[in-house]
């Protein structure tokens, strides 16, 4: 496996300089700007990457001013409580996209986040969560969460501004071309191999989660 200043050198000669690097890499949040984010922005975020999951991205974002006046502004007790006639009038309100399975997913992750409440609240307890052990929180977060495995959970942490990785296809290939992977990530040990290989960038870069996944992509 290089080491990251071998990776971030690929990455400056293929963009040409290092500015031209840094000027696409982007810093997480620090702990207290992410406790200070409200409970329905966190929700939103949420709803917004697990609708967007399999459907055009684009047409969930023109709808977006119609998804926050049917869910409520995605007020989470609201939300939570969402009783029949409020989630039958969801599958048939036009502001939205009328997905049953995922118009639940926002009621159980509303549920979710008054769960955390008695654990800080949701900017602690996922902002908080040690960056050395950002697989352990995505796996709390599908386990606990309504569909927020996979590549969902990543995405919205991003971008809430969370530190973390994102397993695209460029990050994967240059994994695998370090031998810390033989294919994408799907196994406990294999996302294990991830997290090391991530921890050992960042204590020889000092750099974030966030950054490392980025210069990754880009060195590929």
């Amino acid at each position: 496996m290089r080491t990251f200043d071998d990776i971030y050198q690929i990455a400056i000669d293929r963009k040409g300089s290092a500015a031209a690097v840094e000027a696409l890499l982007r810093t997480p949040l620090p702990l207290e700007e992410l406790r200070e984010i409200p409970e329905d922005r966190w929700l939103a975020m949420m709803a917004k990457c697990i609708f967007q999951a399999g459907f055009s991205w684009k047409v969930i974002e023109s709808k977006w001013e119609g998804f926050e006046a049917a869910f409520d502004g995605f007020d989470i007790g609201r939300c939570a409580f969402m009783d029949d006639e409020k989630f039958d009038s969801l599958i048939s309100d036009t502001r939205i996209i009328r997905n049953g399975t995922k118009i639940a997913a926002v009621r159980d992750n509303a549920a979710f986040l008054l769960e955390l409440r008695a654990e800080g609240g949701v900017g602690e307890t996922l902002g908080g969560w040690p960056s050395t052990d950002f697989i352990g929180l995505l796996e709390m977060l599908k386990k606990r969460g309504s569909r927020l495995g996979g590549s969902t959970g990543p995405i919205a942490l991003r971008f809430v501004g969370r530190d973390g990785f994102l397993l695209s296809a460029d990050v994967t290939a240059r994994l695998i071309a370090e031998g810390v992977i033989d294919k994408p990530a799907t196994s406990k040990s294999a996302m294990k191999a991830v997290q090391s290989a991530f921890n050992t960038w960042m204590d020889q870069s000092g750099r974030s989660l966030t950054e490392i996944s980025k210069v990754l992509a880009l060195s590929v």
